[in-house]
């Protein structure tokens, strides 16, 4: 039980409601089914980076091993991924590792520094290092622990909770590539953009083919949802968006979707409130929203046919439990009875508490759309005039 991770979770049913490989097998692909556009009884959750740092049970990993280990080795990104899962009861199971991952088979050798994040020795600066680039045409051979961790995953999730994979977009990876590192202001990506836009081009180019290959490798190995994050998409002005992220984050959601038409592809922008009507059209099946945009006014921005995935700002999970159902309620309501999965706006932070994590999906597990439908119904009438 969660409950047993920490403080006690007053939940009206945390402690008999089963969780993780033991949830209900009705619920076993609701994740997919409303991913692809289906009706479901209740909406769906998972939560950015559920696996990570604020469990006791990631840590006692993570102190022994370095990121790429554990991200590579089978063995612990299997069970690093499965314990969220196990303790939660997540509608999904995401796999561990990392947006960068898929750079070496793309000739960009990167590492992950404790403390630091990540390095790339060698950044991409010039067409010339753009020319130095390898094609990450044969996965199996580059990368073939992915195939290993999905498949296995694969065979603990089946008929429980869906298996999502995921890629970095062709602009955060290339973006990443050119800086080398973590970067406050993206300012040597943005300089590119205007001293060597062809530059910058041609390495999208070559990014987005790589995507394309690894994200199907993913699903070839197991993964029934693939998510493309766009993680450094807060660096774009509208503009920017349209000429270096768009049509490369819509290239690959095309090509993908071409070879596997049964798996949901959903887009996640990072800071990108700014220009999410340009986000109406890209051709993925969910758009992931940021927890800075009101959920009810992006509906009405993106129109009700456009399914959405969050919002929730990570730190509610510091909040008390009755707020943090609250805002679940709420979330939902707002996003409406179709077409939502439940999520954060961002990531789970680093010393989050894991009753809030279990508080927050019990309650998206319990509250069914029967009272979504009810509440909405109370709260119209409420606006009616006594004598009308």
């Amino acid at each position: 039980s969660p409950a047993g991770r920490g403080a006690p979770v007053r939940s009206r049913a945390a402690m008999t409601r089963p969780l993780g490989p033991r949830m209900s097998v009705a619920d076993h692909d609701i994740l997919l089914r409303v991913a692809r556009g289906e009706e479901a009884d209740r909406t769906p959750v998972w939560l950015m980076r559920q696996a990570g740092r604020y469990m006791k049970a990631f840590r006692e990993i993570s102190t022994k091993y370095p990121f790429r280990q554990r991200s590579e080795t089978p063995d612990l990104a299997i069970e690093l991924s499965l314990q969220p899962w196990k303790a939660f009861g997540m509608d999904g199971v995401i796999m561990f590792s990392d947006i960068l991952t898929p750079l070496p088979g793309m000739g960009i050798e990167f590492d992950i520094l404790p403390g630091k994040g990540p390095r790339i020795a060698d950044p991409i600066r010039s067409m010339d290092d753009v020319r130095r680039c390898t094609p990450l045409d044969d996965p199996d051979s580059s990368h073939p622990f992915i195939a290993e961790i999905l498949s296995s995953l694969r065979g603990e999730t089946e008929g429980k909770c869906t298996l999502l994979g995921f890629v970095g977009a062709p602009w955060t990876l290339a973006a990443y590539s050119v800086e080398g590192k973590a970067s406050k202001n993206c300012e040597v990506t943005k300089r590119m953009m205007y001293e060597a836009p062809g530059a910058l081009e041609a390495l999208l180019e070559h990014v987005t083919a790589g995507v394309v290959e690894y994200a199907s490798y993913q699903v070839r190995s197991g993964a029934q949802v693939i998510q493309v994050f766009d993680s450094w998409g807060q660096y774009l002005s509208p503009d920017q968006f349209v000429r270096f992220a768009k049509p490369f984050a819509e290239r690959v959601v095309v090509e993908l979707k071409a070879r596997h038409p049964e798996v949901p592809v959903i887009y996640f922008a990072h800071g990108s409130g700014g220009y999410l009507d340009l986000q109406r059209d890209i051709p993925a099946d969910v758009l992931s929203l940021d927890w800075r945009v009101d959920m009810a006014a992006a509906r009405d921005t993106l129109g009700k046919g456009v399914k959405v995935a969050g919002n929730i700002d990570p730190l509610v999970l510091f909040a008390d439990e009755e707020t943090i159902r609250a805002e679940v309620r709420a979330c939902i309501d707002k996003a409406g009875r179709a077409g939502h999965i439940l999520n954060l706006g961002h990531g789970i932070l680093q010393g989050t508490p894991e009753e809030t994590v279990a508080a927050f999906v019990d309650e998206a597990k319990q509250y069914s759309h029967s009272e979504v439908s009810a509440r909405g119904l109370r709260a119209e009438l409420a606006c009616v005039p006594a004598s009308a």
